[in-house]
């Protein structure tokens, strides 16, 4: 009985512990006190259930969702109000390294490839040092056409 007791009371010191872990979690910190998370879930939870509630009406959820412009709007800003809490939890207040440089490099592909399309000297160059140059090719045909080949078909002498 001893034994049972010891058991129980370890299960419930490991459950406290991992409880306690979950609080000390970042994002539930942030969910904890931050206002605008939680009015960006709670939307999006009232937003996905007025649509369920929409899709369910005996049409069909295709046929709601294609059809029922109010379904698409309250799906719109379920999905906005998700994008928004995302971002929230993410931190959205952090930049994204590299932005102005991978535009750049975009930028500077993009003139080059278009050189390349447009401008017929560049494209040919850059065909005949990518697959060789082309060959001039002529064909002379080794057979001469028979006379009864010659003459049109349905004249009949």
């Amino acid at each position: 009985m001893a034994a049972k007791r010891k058991a129980a009371a370890s299960a419930a010191d490991q459950a406290a512990e991992q409880v306690r872990a979950l609080f000390e979690h970042p994002v539930v910190q942030r969910l904890m006190h931050d206002a605008d998370l939680r009015d960006n879930l709670r939307s999006a939870y009232g937003s996905s259930r007025t649509a369920y509630g929409r899709m369910r009406n005996g049409k069909g959820p295709a046929k709601a969702i294609l059809d029922d412009k109010k379904v698409q709007k309250e799906l719109r800003n379920a999905a906005d109000s998700l994008r928004g809490a995302a971002d929230s939890v993410r931190g959205a207040g952090q930049k994204r390294r590299g932005g102005k440089l991978r535009g750049l490099a975009v930028l500077v592909i993009g003139g080059g490839l278009a050189a390349v399309a447009l401008n017929e000297g560049v494209r040919k160059k850059v065909l005949d040092t990518l697959f060789g140059a082309e060959e001039e090719f002529e064909y002379t045909s080794q057979t001469t056409p028979t006379p009864a080949a010659s003459e049109p078909v349905g004249t009949a002498s």
